[in-house]
């Protein structure tokens, strides 16, 4: 158990370099401009309200992105944000140590690339190198930000955190925002966008990873946020440890699997998983996935362009992008991204 963690979530060092965090990138924000213009003030404000337990988390601003699929973003002040930051900064490591090491979402030195990775080791072992049937069950939660119970993720926290004042601080972050499907009776929702809904997110399905680990004894298993796999020789048992994953997932979590995105597939037909078709022998890049990384590095050159973001942030997102498509047989793609957006960059 952790405790005494409010002292040092609350102090003035963390919250200066929490600030430092959340500011990268968003220099030209005028929300940000004006919290910065009397920064040490608003700072030393922040830490005063947390240090006499007087701090209310403050009302989201909401709306729609598309990037392909249209998301609702919920938006907190910049107070909040940095109260955020300072808050992951502090118990990321702390949580970070109960995960399974194969929970790729949100984790230093972990990722899509690693967890692309995982799955191609994991099937060619199971496989036994493309020689035997394989099956691959993947599975997706229905709504999973907006579901997830404020109940039972501050449950599972405080068996964790025995300090009365971060668990009250937590309670008011997490309680802070409730999505649509919230009632008189159920306060449900962490915010798709929030630095602190990463870290619930994680440790919220860690408890699903460690029944399908150590209960359901799974010996191929990863997930990334809501988005898991199981992989085995035998389609059977695949079709039958669903019933348990169901019961699990509604009785503990009160979630449920979205049922359009639960499929057992051969390996020989292709599995798609984190934007990259796993195939034998290769991997292919996804159409959207493709469409995605053109859209994103065009808008990226339109703000370098315009003054909005540096050369060295344009050309970070370019090697990120490189960096994705280094993991599918995406030479060609690889090489036009390089020849054009290169150019538009050093232009």
């Amino acid at each position: 158990m952790f405790v005494s963690l409010y002292k040092e979530i609350t102090s003035t060092r963390n919250l200066f370099q929490a600030w430092k965090e959340f500011r990268k990138g968003k220099g030209g924000k005028k929300d940000v401009l004006q919290f910065e213009y009397h920064l040490e003030q608003n700072i030393f404000e922040l830490h005063r309200d947390l240090e006499s337990y007087e701090y209310k988390h403050g009302p989201y601003q909401s709306f729609y992105i598309t990037d392909p699929k249209r998301r609702h973003i919920h938006k907190a002040t910049v107070r909040d944000r940095v109260i955020h930051h300072a808050i992951y900064k502090t118990l990321y490591p702390v949580f970070n140590k109960t995960f399974i090491a194969t929970s790729f979402s949100c984790r230093i030195g972990k990722g899509t690339h690693r967890g692309v990775l995982w799955l191609d080791k994991a099937v060619r072992k199971v496989s036994k190198n493309y020689t035997k049937p394989c099956f691959i069950l993947k599975c997706d939660i229905r709504r999973f930000f907006d579901s997830v119970d404020h109940s039972v993720l501050i449950k599972i926290m405080n068996r964790k955190i025995r300090d009365n004042e971060t668990r009250c601080l937590l309670d008011e972050v997490v309680r802070g925002f409730s999505s649509s499907t919230s009632n008189l009776f159920e306060r449900k929702g962490v915010p798709i966008g929030n630095l602190t809904s990463q870290l619930f997110a994680n440790v919220y399905m860690s408890e699903f990873d460690h029944f399908v680990k150590q209960e359901l004894k799974v010996k191929y298993y990863a997930r990334y946020t809501d988005d898991f796999v199981l992989v085995s020789e035998n389609r059977q048992y695949l079709e039958d440890i669903l019933e348990p994953i169901t019961d699990f997932l509604d009785t503990e979590l009160k979630l449920s699997l979205h049922p359009h995105k639960v499929s057992i597939r051969k390996l020989h037909n292709g599995i798609d998983y984190l934007g990259i078709i796993i195939l034998p022998h290769h991997k292919l890049l996804r159409i959207k996935t493709k469409n995605r990384i053109y859209r994103g590095l065009s808008k990226k050159i339109i703000k370098y362009k315009s003054g909005k973001v540096n050369k060295e942030t344009a050309e970070q997102s370019l090697h990120s992008y490189l960096g994705t498509l280094s993991h599918a047989d995406t030479y060609k793609i690889s090489e036009d991204l390089k020849s054009n957006f290169w150019f538009e960059i050093n232009d």
